[in-house]
C-alpha cells in the first residue's frame, strides 16, 4: 500500500485525503495545527508547519512515505515540489514553476509582456505612484493567496489609503498593480499529459457584487463562452502553461472575458480551492481529483475515457459568512433538490478568518435545466484527448 502524505487539512485537502483514500492508499496530513477536517479524515496527522521543508523531509523519511501532495493550497505546491525533488518522489511540475505560479509579479514576467492573455501591470514597493498609472486598476500583494488584500482603486486617494493594508498581506512587501478588465468571469479547469491539453472545461464564475473579486457560485456549461472563443482560450492556457513550465497534471486559471478576448487573473497548477472536481465529475463523468492521483502515482490516464453524455447544467454554491462571527447552519437554506452539500463548521463555532471579508462556511451542488442545452458527450466542445 502507497503512502501519501498531503500538505494542508482544509476541506480541500480532505477532498483529497477521501479520494486517496477510496483508491487504496494509506493517508498521511500535517498542519501547523489540528484545524480543518482533513485531520480527522486522515489515517495519520501530524502537527507540523508545512513551511518547515526539513521536519516535513524528516516525516517523509520516518514514515517511509511514497508522495507528498497538495490541492487548493498555493502555499503548498512549491514546498510539494521542491520534496519530491529533493528526495525523488513523483511530481508533475518544478518547484520553480510552482514558485513562479505563486507569486504574481514572476506569474506576468514569465507570461512576458507581448503575451495577448497577460494583463499589463507594475509593481510597487513604496506608495510613490507613477505618472503613468492608469486607472482603475486592481491592487494586490504580489504574493499572499485567499483572495486577501485586493481592492479596484479608482483614485490616488483609494490608492494612497489601502496601499500599506496590501503591503502587509505580502510575503515580499510587493504591491502588484494590474490594469481592471471589464467583463465576466470564468473558471477554467485543465489537464497537461506531457504537453498537450488533454482535458479542459470552462465554469462561469460570479462574484458576490459587494465583495471583490469573492467568488459566489461556478456554473456549467458556461454562458459566457461559444465555440470562436473556446478556441482562442484554448490557445491561450496552452501556451501558457508552455510558457510558465506546466507540462503534466492539473491547472486552474481565472480568466476575464473583455470584448470577447481573455485574460488571465490567475493561473496554478494544482486543483482549485473550491470543489470544483465534484462540479465536474456530476457535469462530464471525468473526475479529476481520482485523475491527479491516478496520474501521479500510478500513471494511469484512463479516466479520462469515463465521458458520459448530459442533458442538464450543473451549479455549486457557497455559503458564506463574515469572519469571527458565530456559524449557525439554521440560517443557510439547502436546496431540495440539491445533490450534495457540505458545511465547514458546526453550528456555535466561531468563522475563522480567511479572506478576511466574507468567508466561506460551505457548499451546495445541484442540478439544473439549461433552455437550449441537448443531449450530447460530456465535454464535446471543451475537451480535449
Amino acid at each position: 500500500m502507497k503512502k501519501v502524505l498531503i500538505l494542508g487539512v482544509a476541506p480541500v485537502q480532505m477532498d483529497a485525503i477521501l479520494v486517496l483514500k477510496e483508491l487504496g492508499f494509506e493517508t498521511f496530513a500535517c498542519a501547523m495545527a489540528k484545524d480543518g477536517p482533513g485531520a480527522d479524515a486522515a489515517d495519520h496527522f501530524h502537527i507540523i508547519d508545512i513551511l518547515d521543508i526539513e521536519k516535513v523531509m524528516e516525516h517523509i523519511g520516518k514514515y517511509d512515505i511514497d508522495a507528498v501532495y497538495s490541492v487548493g493550497s498555493d502555499l503548498a505546491m512549491p514546498i510539494a515540489s521542491k520534496i519530491s525533488e529533493k528526495l525523488l518522489l513523483p511530481y508533475f511540475v518544478s518547484s520553480k514553476t510552482a514558485t513562479i505560479c505563486n507569486n504574481k509579479e514572476r506569474m506576468r514576467q514569465a507570461l512576458g509582456r507581448s503575451f495577448e492573455g497577460n494583463i499589463p501591470f507594475q509593481v510597487f514597493e513604496d506608495e510613490k505612484i507613477r505618472p503613468d498609472l492608469k486607472m482603475p486598476f486592481i491592487m494586490k500583494p504580489t504574493d499572499s493567496q485567499g483572495q486577501r488584500g485586493i481592492y479596484l482603486v479608482n483614485s490616488i486617494e483609494e490608492y494612497r489609503e489601502n496601499f500599506q493594508t496590501v503591503k502587509e498581506h505580502s510575503r515580499s512587501g510587493k504591491v502588484i498593480v494590474e490594469k481592471y478588465v471589464e467583463g465576466p468571469e470564468i473558471s477554467v479547469n485543465l489537464y497537461m499529459i506531457d504537453g498537450k491539453l488533454s482535458f479542459m472545461f470552462v465554469s462561469d464564475r460570479e462574484t458576490w457584487p459587494q465583495y471583490l473579486g469573492l467568488v459566489n457560485k461556478h456554473v456549467v456549461p458556461s454562458k459566457t463562452m461559444d465555440r470562436e472563443k473556446l478556441k482562442v482560450l484554448e490557445k491561450m492556457v496552452l501556451e501558457a502553461c508552455h510558457r510558465i513550465g506546466i507540462m503534466n497534471g492539473p491547472a486552474y486559471f481565472q480568466v476575464k472575458m473583455e470584448n470577447g478576448r481573455p485574460y488571465i487573473i490567475e493561473v496554478t497548477p494544482r486543483l482549485d480551492g473550491c470543489h470544483m472536481w465534484k462540479l465536474l465529475t456530476y457535469h462530464t463523468g471525468i473526475n479529476i481529483l481520482k485523475l491527479t492521483f491516478e496520474h501521479l502515482l500510478n500513471g494511469d490516464t484512463g479516466e479520462l475515457d469515463k465521458r458520459k453524455e448530459i442533458c442538464f447544467g450543473h451549479e455549486l454554491e457557497f455559503f458564506c459568512q463574515k469572519p469571527n462571527t458565530i456559524m449557525d447552519r439554521d440560517r443557510f437554506v439547502v436546496p431540495k433538490d440539491g445533490l450534495e452539500y457540505y458545511f465547514y463548521y458546526e453550528s456555535g463555532d466561531e468563522i475563522r478568518p480567511v479572506n478576511g471579508k466574507y468567508d466561506k462556511v460551505g457548499y451546495y451542488i445541484k442540478s439544473q435545466n439549461v433552455p437550449g442545452l441537448q443531449k450530447q458527450q460530456a465535454g464535446r466542445e471543451y475537451s480535449f484527448r
